[in-house]
């Protein structure tokens, strides 16, 4: 039998590239172990470091091909695996005690989409295969509990009266200040007071060891905004937009405010991108061309994905059942996917968090 090189080996692994990152899966750290056993058999073992279900089994059989070409190969076994690592916030911060990484998505404006973008990539991170929750850190305007269906009146559950238990929806968690009250309670607070709510029900819930908190955040980049930028762990920053020009300025004012933060933009997703006709199809820009390419390029970050203006999308999300739940293998839940995958790709290139969290408190009248 014809001896394996395991220098010929190592090169066919290399002929992949990840979509994402664009390296090798040595460059990656992601091959684990490749060996063959002497009869012609090779096994490989991989392990990647973001949510990426949906690019797994193209992985494998891309791999396997390029491995079966080696001369004296007889049969391969890829194995494809993940795994999430905690990765540093901004000014060292320690995370949360049952979660890994915070993902902040946030806007300049209010009306581009944002909590429907946050939704819908929490949904896709988990579908994914990651662990994810949602916080919805929008305390005068909070919307996730409807956009998920969880139903007016429900209350978390607590522990010891203590902490609160996220409430379970479409496969993720979810927490929010409009658990607490009724969807008619104004939340007539100053900025410390809704700062400190949030702290709150960041840290005194129960999180279940998540690999991705996304928390929707507030429209604007006021005080608000920037103590919670300050205060919570933020692995990465998500900013959404829509391309005509006056969001595309507020837009750049939350870059610089999470810049300002030492907090890394992971990139930039276009809403409204464009109107696709549901009679005949046509489509049609009506907020304008390319801006939320043009501004990734200037601030030199990513532009994480365009997103049509859709009636399905509002009408879905509407229901309690956001487009990546409701039709997964539509168009719109495959680019909310990618998106997700892009994220978790360039969180995964971040420095590594050991320090231990920061458990979680609670606070009495004792």
């Amino acid at each position: 039998m014809t001896p394996i090189s395991q220098q010929a080996l190592e090169m066919a692994v290399r002929q992949y590239r990840d979509p994402y990152l664009e390296q090798d899966l040595y460059e990656m750290g992601a091959v684990k172990s490749l060996a063959s056993d002497g009869e012609g058999r090779v096994t490989l073992s991989v392990e990647l470091g973001y949510a990426s279900q949906g690019i797994a089994g193209a992985l494998k059989e891309l791999v396997r091909n390029a491995l079966e070409d080696v001369d004296g190969v007889t049969d391969v076994v890829v194995d494809v695996r993940q795994h999430i690592r905690a990765h540093q916030a901004q000014n060292n911060l320690q995370s949360i005690a049952g979660v890994k990484n915070i993902i902040a998505v946030a806007s300049g404006k209010g009306g581009v989409g944002k909590s429907t973008t946050a939704v819908n990539l929490a949904l896709a991170l988990s579908q994914e295969g990651a662990r994810v929750g949602i916080l919805d850190a929008d305390i005068y305007g909070p919307s996730v509990g409807m956009m998920l269906g969880i139903p007016e009146g429900q209350r978390p559950d607590t522990q010891e009266d203590k902490y609160f238990i996220p409430v379970p929806a479409h496969g993720i968690y979810a927490m929010s200040m409009a658990f607490l009250v009724t969807d008619k309670t104004p939340m007539v607070w100053r900025g410390p007071m809704v700062s400190g709510a949030v702290q709150q029900l960041l840290t005194q819930t129960l999180w279940h060891e998540l690999d991705y908190l996304i928390v929707d955040m507030p429209p604007g980049t006021g005080d608000i905004q920037l103590t919670l930028a300050q205060k919570v762990p933020v692995t990465g920053a998500v900013i959404v937009t829509t391309p005509q020009d006056i969001a595309l300025l507020d837009c750049k004012k939350g870059i610089e405010m999470f810049r300002k933060v030492e907090i890394p933009v992971l990139g930039v997703v276009e809403n409204m991108s464009v109107h696709i006709c549901s009679h005949c199809g046509h489509e049609e820009h009506l907020f304008g061309e390319g801006g939320g390419g043009r501004v990734a390029e200037a601030y030199d970050t990513t532009l994480l994905g365009q997103l049509p203006l859709h009636m399905t999308i509002r009408e879905q999300t509407d229901s309690g059942t956001p487009s990546v739940v409701a039709e997964p293998d539509s168009e719109v839940a495959r680019r909310y996917r990618d998106i997700a995958r892009r994220v978790g790709a360039t969180l995964s290139q971040r420095a590594r968090n050991f320090s231990s969290p920061i458990p979680s408190v609670s606070m009495s009248d004792d």
